[in-house]
């Protein structure tokens, strides 16, 4: 669209003419711009070819014009009016487009742009928007708690530098918070600083909190106009510490109650679910009617089974809120009888008994010499071998550490019996005497020979086990005699003997000795009458040598001669 010309007119007469005179060029013409950039405003006229200059001015709220820059087309100077609030912030362009920078909430104003020629003046107005984004929302003056059923100031929400102004709104959990009568009640404000002319926000959010505000984050935002339209800007979560009372009271037992057994501390601890928690209540003991006024906890030291019983506890004020729990106090009594070291004779009777008390089922092990018996042990008629320690040993397996144990140390004793024996060895020569004893304490054995007294020291013996053991000697007597094994100890002194003949195959090898030397004599006598019949043999040799020539015939026979000769005589 061509700019609509005013009526002609001489230029001095133009120049002198008022503005409100003068017809709009060009319909309204809007420019938005930040706070603190430069505003940019084109002249939005075609340049005549008549120009003779182009201005610029702004009105004032009461409609006169107030000029700020100038530029000639022929000189192509330009010239800034003194305009105090827009000293060295001006520019204009050859094309006539104002140039504005620092933009302020000042320079919202209705600028025009005049291009004048000799017999015309063109008018293009603009009007300027500037726009301030307001700082960060952010929840201030916040309460410490909220107290359910309390109607209480949770906080103000704060943003400020804003132009134009904006809004605030508050979230509970995002979701958007509206005034209710007793329950959210919101109130906003805002101010403009006379300086800046930038608003602060503030609005105050009074709210009732319920036990499901607890851990709801509270937010609040801003809504505010830029240049390129509305936005909204966010303040962090604020999540504020619910205020509750309290409905229900618990009670602990430390250590667990199904544990706890006699000579244990306990510690009841009570507790609230309310928010604070109680700090105070009362505590009631078995059999005690009042309660006992404590922290949250009470402490009862070496508790013994007659604690056994109901504990309760309540709320200072609100003693119908109680609760309670049933504690047992564990215990295990054992009773051995006899214990401790007792000492029996051999073949007595001793009943033993372990007695078992507890407050519930226990399990009861024998040991004897620390080896687990089968069963618990009875004696009819006690036995060496039945000595030794024995254990009754119980204890609770659901209560550790209670365990209990009592002991006893049989000693059986018993005079020394001694059972003797005797063995020949296979040859007849040697018989094995064995002296077997029982008794304890051990038996001293002492062999000796009847009639001469004297102690056989040369012994053998075997190891002393359940009371008895055995002393043996080897001997080979060449005549009757009466053996004594003596055994001894404290108890007394037992003797037994036992008759050894000599060995029956004594004589025997006498007479055999005999037969032997007998034939070793004739042996030697058979040897001296062959050596003296040899001789005489040999001698008639000599004599019949001096024949031989006459009768060669015998030669063979006097060799089978001397030959036997030689045998005779070996």
């Amino acid at each position: 669209m061509a700019p609509r010309a005013a009526p002609s007119c001489r230029l001095v007469f133009c120049l002198l003419i008022s503005a409100a005179a003068l017809r709009p060029g060009l319909g309204w013409y809007t420019v938005n711009s930040a706070y603190g950039d430069t505003i940019l405003m084109p002249c939005r006229l075609d340049v005549p070819q008549n120009l003779m200059f182009g201005k610029w001015k702004y009105e004032k709220p009461d409609g006169s014009p107030v000029f700020i820059a100038f530029r000639s087309s022929t000189k192509k100077s330009v010239q800034y009016d003194d305009v105090p609030e827009y000293k060295d912030r001006l520019s204009l362009s050859e094309n006539y487009t104002l140039s504005i920078s620092n933009a302020r909430i000042g320079d919202e104003k209705r600028f025009v742009c005049m291009l004048v020629t000799e017999d015309n003046v063109f008018e293009a107005p603009t009007v300027v928007k500037v726009f301030k984004q307001p700082s960060k929302p952010e929840i201030v003056s916040k309460a410490p708690f909220l107290e359910t059923e309390q109607l209480t100031k949770l906080g103000d929400c704060i943003s400020k530098d804003s132009y134009p102004d904006g809004n605030i709104t508050w979230y509970r959990n995002g979701k958007v918070l509206q005034p209710f009568e007793g329950a959210v009640v919101i109130i906003f404000k805002k101010q403009m600083d006379p300086v800046t002319q930038l608003y602060t926000m503030t609005s105050s959010l009074e709210y009732k909190s319920t036990k499901a505000d607890i851990q709801m984050p509270f937010t609040c935002s801003v809504t505010y106009y830029g240049p390129s339209g509305q936005k909204t800007i966010n303040s962090e979560q604020a999540v504020f510490d619910i205020y509750y009372p309290t409905e229900q009271v618990t009670i602990q037992v430390l250590p667990p109650k199904n544990a706890i057994k006699e000579g244990d501390n306990i510690t009841l601890k009570c507790l609230g679910n309310g928010n604070p928690p109680p700090e105070e209540f009362l505590f009631y003991l078995p059999g005690q009617p009042e309660g006992i006024r404590s922290s949250n906890a009470y402490t009862l030291t070496d508790v013994r089974r007659n604690a056994t019983g109901d504990y309760k506890c309540s709320l200072i004020d609100t003693k119908s809120m109680i609760a309670s729990t049933a504690i047992t106090v564990h215990y295990l009594d054992l009773s051995l009888s006899p214990s401790g070291e007792v000492t029996k004779q051999i073949g007595d009777a001793l009943p033993v008994s372990c007695t078992i008390s507890a407050s519930r089922n226990a399990t009861v092990v024998w040991m004897k010499d620390n080896i687990r018996l089968r069963s618990s042990p009875s004696f009819s008629s006690l036995h060496y071998q039945d000595a030794g320690n024995y254990v009754c040993e119980t204890a609770l397996e659901e209560v550790e550490g209670l365990k209990k144990r009592e002991s006893l140390t049989l000693i059986v004793e018993g005079k020394p019996q001694i059972k003797m024996t005797k063995k020949t060895d296979p040859s007849g020569l040697s018989k094995t005497i064995i002296c077997h004893v029982e008794g304890f304490p051990k038996p001293a054995i002492q062999w000796t020979i009847t009639g001469s007294g004297s102690v056989i020291n040369q012994t053998e013996e075997s190891p002393y086990i359940n009371g008895r053991y055995y002393s043996k000697i080897i001997i080979s007597p060449e005549e009757n005699v009466t053996l004594t094994c003596t055994a001894e100890n404290q108890l007394e002194r037992t003797v037994n003997s036992l008759n050894v003949s000599a060995n029956e195959n004594r004589e025997k090898v006498n007479d055999q000795a005999k037969l032997i030397v007998g034939i070793v004599v004739g042996l030697l006598l058979a040897a001296l009458v062959a050596g003296v019949v040899y001789w005489l043999y040999m001698k008639k040799s000599k004599t019949a040598s001096k024949h031989v020539n006459k009768d060669l015939g015998n030669l063979e026979e006097n060799k089978k001669l001397e030959e036997n000769n030689h045998k005779t005589e070996a």
